[in-house]
This record gives structure tokens, C-alpha cells and sequence, in this order.
């Protein structure tokens, strides 16, 4: 097969990540913290927030008003994971290791090592490329200039900006219009198995997943990729 007109690229855990192993990264915020409850529970701290985490972003209504205010979905996150544990509903804590992992992931998020040798590949191949992603306006502008991502890309969609996000039909039709083809001339690619396969191929949406750590498809999965990529380069082998 060979490459398509343009090609749909998400943002993070896609061409950046802050970490791959969020459980690591909520141990890491709590060892750096400091002041923690002395208490037994702190040790199994982090498998509780991560549990309350993967409880809190389960559920889309929840998820998309989170990724617009990602520090007060950490507060909702860790008020849940502190209630969990018996600690007292500690706001100044709350509000201290919030804030505290996020600053930690901002410093920790960087390009995947071939991000750019693909975009480069690509657009020297003659694809459009265009970049599409969700979150707040502020957050994820400043990832895009911070890694001076906006000069590989036609068309650079970020939720906050335009008011809507996957997987709503319209984020896909609004960045189809502005790079100029059509569904069928258009590849997608992203970590998340329903804004990057289930709903775009339901579109007409060729779907690339993006496995960056080639953990395969969870047990029971209904997505069904129509390519799996852990390396970026990949793509420039098509």
C-alpha cells in the first residue's frame, strides 16, 4: 500500500509523551512531594490514585471536561484515591501534588526520537499532514511551540481552541475541510483506540494505532486496527 494524500496525526502519546507508565509517575510525584500522611497506605499510594485515575477517565462525559481543566480533574482524581485511603480530605495537599505531577510531566514530556525524522519523511513524500488534537487551549499550544511542531503541519486542530474534540464527527470533518481531502484520501493515526479507530473507521477513516510500547491490543478489544505502529518510521515504509 502506499501513502496516502494526508495523514491525521494525534498529538500526545503520539509524536510526544510525558510518560508511558503513569503508575511510575504518580510514585515519583509522591517521593518528591514530601509531607504525605505517616501512614501505611502511602506505600500503595500511587496504585490507589492510578486506579482512581483509570476510574475518572473511563467516562467520557467526565473525560472531556477534565482534559479542558486537567488540575481540577487531578483534584477530583486524588479526592477520590485520599477517600479510598482513609486520609482526611486534605485540600492544600490535594491542591500541592496536583499541581506538583502536573509540573513533573510537563518537564518529563518529550518528543518520541523519530517524530520528526517521520513528519520530515512524509511531507517530503508529499503528504499533507495535519495534526489533531484535545485538551485545553493553553496546554496544548504550548506543547505544539514547544517542540516547534506547527511548521510540519497543514492544518494544526486543538479542542480548546475550536470548541469541539474527538470523537466528535465534526473534529474530523472540520480538519478534513481545512487540509482540503477527503476520507477516503486520509489516514489517521493516534494512541487511543476510540478517537483514532473505532469512530474514524466508522467514518471511512483508513486507522493506524500507534502502540509506542507494543503492549498489543487489550484482552477483549473490539477495535479492530487496520495497522498497529509501535515506531513512528514505520509509516515511511508503506
Amino acid at each position: 500500500m502506499g501513502l496516502p494524500t494526508a495523514i491525521l496525526f494525534d498529538l500526545d502519546d503520539t509524536l510526544i509523551s510525558a510518560h508511558l507508565h503513569p503508575r511510575a509517575a504518580w510514585t515519583t510525584a509522591l517521593e518528591t512531594l514530601g509531607g504525605l500522611p505517616d501512614d501505611p497506605a502511602a506505600a500503595d499510594a500511587a496504585i490507589t490514585i492510578h486506579t482512581a485515575a483509570k476510574w475518572y477517565w473511563s467516562d467520557a462525559e467526565r473525560h472531556r471536561i477534565g482534559r479542558l481543566d486537567i488540575l481540577a480533574a487531578r483534584r477530583a482524581i486524588l479526592t477520590r484515591a485520599f477517600a479510598e485511603m482513609g486520609w482526611s480530605e486534605d485540600a492544600d495537599l490535594i491542591e500541592r501534588l496536583g499541581r506538583h505531577f502536573t509540573e513533573q510531566r510537563t518537564r518529563d514530556t518529550k518528543l518520541f526520537p523519530d517524530a520528526v525524522e517521520t513528519l520530515e519523511g512524509l511531507a517530503a513524500r508529499g503528504v499533507r499532514l495535519g495534526l489533531i488534537t484535545n485538551g485545553n487551549a493553553v496546554d496544548q499550544r504550548a506543547k505544539v511551540d514547544r517542540f516547534d511542531l506547527a511548521r510540519h503541519f497543514f492544518h494544526v486542530q486543538i479542542e480548546g481552541e475550536v470548541g469541539f474534540g474527538k470523537p466528535e464527527e465534526r473534529a474530523y470533518a472540520h480538519a478534513l475541510e481545512k487540509l482540503g481531502t477527503s476520507v477516503t484520501e486520509t489516514w489517521i493515526i493516534g494512541d487511543n483506540l476510540d478517537w483514532e479507530v473505532i469512530v474514524p473507521q466508522r467514518l471511512g477513516f483508513y486507522a493506524i494505532w500507534r502502540d509506542p510500547i507494543g503492549k498489543g491490543l487489550p484482552d477483549g478489544s473490539e477495535a479492530k486496527p487496520d495497522r498497529i505502529v509501535t515506531r513512528l518510521t514505520e509509516l515511511l515504509e508503506a
